[in-house]
C-alpha cells in the first residue's frame, strides 16, 4: 500500500487544510453531521483531500458505498453499479464515488440522472477542472459544489509527522526529522499533500539517521511548480497575467509570467503578451505593439531558458504603460451592428467605380486642404461616432483634437 493511503486520515478532524469545510459549525460539516446527504461535487487541485473526504462522508452515511474512477471506468461499470441499488442490501441506496468525473462524456453522465434524481443513488463526484464547464448541466443542477483548496505548508505537518513515524515503524529504524525539514517538504509541494507525503517518503531513504535540510530542498524545489497546459490552471495563470498587466501591477505580471515559463509553456505567453499589446495597451502608446513583438520574436529564436529575458522586458513595458482599450470596443460594437445585420447597404459613391452603374460622387480627400473633405462613409442606417470612442490618454487626446480640426468641430464654452 502506498504511503499516502496508510497516512489518509479517517475524521473531518484528521484532514490537511479545508478548515472552510471542516471545522467545527462550517455549513458543509453541519450539513454531513445533520445526516442530510445531498448529492456533492468536490472541486479542486490534486492531493487537497476530495477523495479522502468523500470516503470520511460515506462511512458516517452507513450507506453502501461503490467508487469508480472515470479515467478508467466505462458505461458497462456504472451500469453494474447502478443495478446494484435495487437490491435489498441497497435499500436505503447507495453512495457512488466517482473521481475525475471530467472524464465522462455526456451520455456517462445521463445515466446517472434517473438514480440521482430517485434518491437510490447519492453521487459525489470530485474533479480538478471547473465542474460548470466540465460536468453536464442537469446533473450539476442536482448537486451541490464545494471547492476545495490547496493546503497550507503548516497545516500539511500533522500529515507529513504521521507519514515519517509509519516510515520508522515499518522498517525498525530511528531516524530523526526536524519541523524544519517538514516544512521544507511542504512549502515545495503547491499545496499537494499526496505529493509532499511522496518528497517525503523519497527524502526517508535517501537519508541516513537524520532527515536532511539541503536534500530535503532539492528534492523539493521543483514539486511545487504545477502547469496544465490543458486544464483549467492554464487558463486561469493566463488570465491573471493579462489581468495584472491590464490593472498596472508589474510586479504580479512578472509572477505570472514567471509560473507560465516555469512551466514551460513558451508559446502561450508570447501569444498572449502579444494580444496585450494590442488589446489594453492599443492606442494609448501604440510603439509598444512592434516592441512586443520584436521581443516574441526573440524569444521564440532563442528558446528558454534565456527567452524569460526578452519577455521580461516586454511584461514590464506593457504593465507600467498607459493603457486604452478603445480599439477593441470600437471593433467588438461594430461586429454586433454587424451581426444585427445593419449597414448592408455600402454607400453608393463608396461602390467600386468599375461597375456599370457606379456612382462618381465620391470625393477623393488629398485633392482637399488638409487632405480632407466632408462625405458620408458608413451606411445610412449607422451613426457617425456611434463605435469608436477617444480615450483619455495624451495619443489619443491628440488624434481627437486633430479629428475636431479637420470637421471643424469647436468645444463648447
Amino acid at each position: 500500500m502506498p504511503l499516502a493511503e496508510k497516512v489518509r486520515p479517517k475524521s473531518f478532524d484528521e484532514v490537511a487544510g479545508q478548515k472552510h469545510l471542516l471545522a467545527q459549525g462550517a455549513p458543509f460539516r453541519r450539513i454531513i453531521e445533520s445526516g442530510h446527504l445531498p448529492s456533492l461535487v468536490f472541486h479542486g487541485p490534486p492531493g487537497t483531500g476530495k477523495t479522502t473526504v468523500a470516503e470520511i462522508v460515506a462511512k458516517s452515511a452507513g450507506k453502501e458505498f461503490h467508487r469508480i474512477n472515470a479515467t478508467v471506468a466505462t458505461l458497462s461499470d456504472i451500469k453494474d453499479i447502478l443495478s446494484v441499488s435495487h437490491t435489498i442490501t441497497a435499500q436505503d441506496g447507495i453512495i457512488l464515488y466517482i473521481d475525475e468525473i471530467q472524464y465522462f462524456n455526456k451520455k456517462q453522465q445521463q445515466s446517472l440522472l434517473e438514480y440521482v434524481e430517485d434518491g437510490r443513488v447519492t453521487l459525489i463526484s470530485s474533479t480538478t477542472e471547473n465542474p460548470f464547464f466540465s460536468l453536464y448541466p442537469a446533473l450539476l443542477s442536482r448537486s451541490t459544489v464545494f471547492e476545495f483548496k490547496p493546503v497550507e505548508p503548516n497545516d500539511m505537518l500533522p500529515a507529513l509527522r504521521r507519514a515519517f513515524q509509519i516510515c520508522n515503524s515499518e522498517n525498525g529504524l530511528n531516524k530523526t526529522c526536524t519541523d524544519d525539514v517538514l516544512l521544507t517538504i511542504a512549502n515545495g509541494c503547491g499545496g499537494d499533500v499526496r505529493k509532499a507525503i511522496g518528497a517525503l517518503e523519497n527524502l526517508y531513504f535517501a537519508c541516513d539517521s537524520e532527515l536532511q535540510p539541503q536534500l530535503a530542498k532539492q528534492l523539493a524545489q521543483r514539486s511545487g511548480i504545477s502547469f496544465d497546459k490543458d486544464g483549467n490552471e492554464h487558463y486561469d495563470l493566463l488570465s491573471a497575467f493579462q489581468k495584472s498587466i491590464r490593472g498596472s501591477d508589474p510586479d504580479a505580471a512578472i509572477f505570472y509570467l514567471a509560473r507560465i515559463l516555469e512551466g514551460g509553456d513558451l508559446i502561450s505567453a508570447c501569444r498572449r503578451l502579444m494580444v496585450i499589446a494590442c488589446e489594453d495597451i492599443g492606442l494609448a502608446y501604440p510603439i509598444c505593439i512592434p516592441i512586443v513583438k520584436s521581443c516574441v520574436d526573440i524569444a521564440n529564436s532563442i528558446g528558454l531558458p534565456e527567452a524569460v529575458l526578452p519577455l521580461a522586458d516586454a511584461v514590464i513595458l506593457l504593465a507600467t504603460a498607459p493603457k486604452s482599450n478603445s480599439a477593441h470596443d470600437a471593433y467588438f460594437a461594430a461586429a454586433e451592428a454587424v451581426n444585427q445585420g445593419r449597414g448592408r447597404e455600402v454607400p453608393s459613391h463608396l461602390k467600386d467605380t468599375h461597375r456599370p452603374d457606379a456612382d462618381l460622387g465620391y470625393k477623393y480627400p488629398h485633392s482637399y486642404p488638409n487632405h480632407y473633405v466632408k462625405q458620408r462613409y458608413l451606411p445610412k442606417d449607422i451613426n457617425e461616432g456611434e463605435f469608436y470612442r477617444f480615450g483619455e490618454n495624451k495619443t489619443e487626446r491628440a488624434a481627437y483634437e486633430y479629428y475636431k480640426l479637420l470637421r471643424g468641430i469647436k468645444d463648447e464654452k
